[in-house]
């Protein structure tokens, strides 16, 4: 969240409100957000028992590899820095 928080413009505390902007374009119908893309910053993934067939299958889909903690395999390969 620090990573979009602050290529939109905001300082570190703007982190914390991530979750409910995105939360309120679900709810007012802006379905195309890819949550599964989302992840902390040591490369874990948040997944919950409802998401996780779906997130995995995502993540196979895009040849993205997971460890046993739940943790995206060579992070840094595959994490987007914003310009």
């Amino acid at each position: 969240y620090g990573r979009l928080a602050r290529a939109a413009g905001g300082g570190t505390m703007a982190s914390q409100s991530i979750p409910a902007l995105l939360g309120k374009a679900w709810d007012a119908g802006e379905k195309r957000i890819p949550f599964h893309r989302i992840v902390y910053a040591d490369g874990r993934i948040w997944v919950d028992a409802k998401h996780r067939a779906e997130r995995l299958r995502l993540y196979k889909e895009e040849g993205i590899k997971l460890d046993d903690k739940d943790r995206i395999q060579d992070f840094r390969k595959h994490l987007f820095e914003f310009k």
